[in-house]
């Protein structure tokens, strides 16, 4: 595999630099603190290190992690960081806080833990569409307006090529290709993060 073609994961594991932490930061950032609002388990500046620490944690474990192709692998191994991240935090303060509505936080804990529980199955959604949006967003500003234009009428608003060729005064050749060379990127980011 070539340096250009390395996924997210494979570059923070094998060469870390600047740029792929701060794309992890970007699109795992919002997430986490998604999930940390959603149970009201902690303030927003203990939510702010948390995130931090689950990053980080990420970051150092990455090297051991093995994604072996496993559908979910990645998502499945930040919600064990998250949840193990939570436990610490409360452990650490010897204080069991109360969940939204009043439901035990630690069964709510217990449940994000289980693979096969409604609350994972719901991680694991919120999960995929986030990280595509995320990725989509971050992805935007590297492509000419046009071939994104391109792109977005063909797949997201599910135009014909026929019929987004004469929309942006382009052949249909060039039409294919935008769509292609964007999902092409979106799919190298994507790698080992999605499904």
């Amino acid at each position: 595999m070539t340096e250009t073609s390395l996924s997210l994961l494979d570059r923070i594991c094998r060469h870390p630099d600047d740029e792929s932490w701060q794309r992890l930061v970007d699109v795992y950032t919002p997430l986490l603190h998604g999930w940390l609002r959603r149970y009201d388990a902690v303030q927003p500046a203990d939510a702010d290190d948390l995130v931090q620490e689950v990053l980080l944690t990420v970051t150092r474990e990455l090297p051991q992690f093995q994604h072996n192709r496993r559908t979910g692998a990645f998502r499945n191994w930040l919600r064990t960081i998250l949840v193990n991240r939570l436990r610490h935090f409360w452990r650490s303060r010897q204080r069991r806080p109360d969940a939204v509505g009043g439901s035990d936080f630690l069964g709510q804990l217990n449940e994000l833990e289980d693979a096969a529980s409604g609350v994972s199955r719901v991680w694991n959604d919120e999960h995929d569409r986030h990280v595509i949006r995320r990725l989509l967003e971050l992805t935007e500003p590297r492509f000419a307006s046009s071939t994104w234009q391109a792109f977005r009428r063909q797949v997201m608003d599910g135009a014909s090529a026929a019929a987004v060729a004469p929309e942006l005064g382009s052949s249909l050749h060039s039409v294919y290709a935008a769509k292609s060379r964007v999902l092409s990127t979106l799919r190298q980011q994507a790698e080992g993060l999605v499904g």
